[in-house]
């Protein structure tokens, strides 16, 4: 047993990435595993099984408020999971909700967060969530916005795009390791060589580069193809759709760049994207 690792970012923004790249590089196989079983390695934070079990009743139709009263202790059992640190999902933001910690302190060990530019994110969010871009957009602006609260997941509060940033990274602790999308995908080695390190890893090289690669979007995207993902939502084709940055350039109109832009300027600068 030990404590949670968060691997947390807004929605459709490399968390899967993230959690394909450690499961590779910590299981280290000879050749690439199938999308689904990410669930031997990591746990998602809203699953609605875990609140069941705590509860010792079915879940479903409860107030948030009742929800938010368990979070703690479905948190602390999730450190139960695995003999070693637990590596958890997460979309939430770092804050409260009815006076409870949406994220338990007394059982984080630390945690990795990826932000990616909120252009590219109205995209593909677009897509995953069966929303026109417009409506992303609107999403991405809502500091009320959740997500889940069906059969299997418990509601997730979310946020908009630049309170999730700031909730995570306004006061960076030397604990989290924060990291950018595009630095994942334009510089992998020194990316996620950085999160290796970050963890007290110190993979060969061979090791590293075999994790990366097994971990590259044509290969999710291919073993995607092969085996299925559970994670790909009911509204899209494909959960690993495209994996560039910089889609929105030719996909966006010139309203939506300059409403995102307004929206979440301040942010979007901090991390070099304006």
């Amino acid at each position: 047993m030990g404590q949670l690792i968060w691997l947390a970012s807004f929605p459709k923004s490399g968390n899967t990435w993230l959690r394909t790249f450690l499961h590779h590089l910590l299981i280290n196989p000879p050749a690439p595993l199938p999308p689904d079983q990410l669930i031997r390695f990591t746990v998602g934070d809203s699953m609605r099984v875990w609140y069941d079990k705590v509860a010792g009743k079915p879940t479903q139709g409860m107030t948030e408020a009742e929800i938010a009263a368990l979070r703690p202790r479905v948190q602390a059992s999730m450190t139960g999971a695995f003999p070693d640190s637990v590596f958890v999902k997460t979309h939430s933001m770092l804050g409260e909700r009815d006076g409870t910690p949406l994220i338990s302190e007394a059982v984080t060990a630390g945690g990795i967060y990826v932000v990616r530019d909120p252009r590219d994110v109205a995209i593909s969010g677009a897509d995953h969530f069966g929303l026109s871009i417009d409506e992303m957009i609107d999403k991405m602006a809502d500091t009320r916005a959740i997500a889940g609260g069906d059969v299997k997941h418990v509601v997730t509060h979310v946020s908009s795009w630049s309170q999730h940033v700031i909730s995570w990274t306004a006061q960076p602790l030397p604990q989290f390791h924060v990291v950018r999308y595009e630095d994942m995908e334009q510089a992998p080695f020194k990316t996620f060589g950085g999160i290796a390190r970050f963890l007290g890893l110190k993979p060969p090289r061979d090791r590293l580069d075999r994790a990366i690669k097994f971990s590259s979007f044509k290969v999710v995207q291919n073993q995607e193809a092969k085996h299925g993902f559970q994670e790909r939502s009911g509204h899209s084709q494909r959960f690993f759709r495209v994996g560039k940055s910089g889609q929105w350039k030719a996909t966006l109109t010139p309203a939506q760049v300059a409403r995102i832009e307004a929206d979440h300027g301040e942010q979007m600068r901090r991390f070099g994207y304006l």
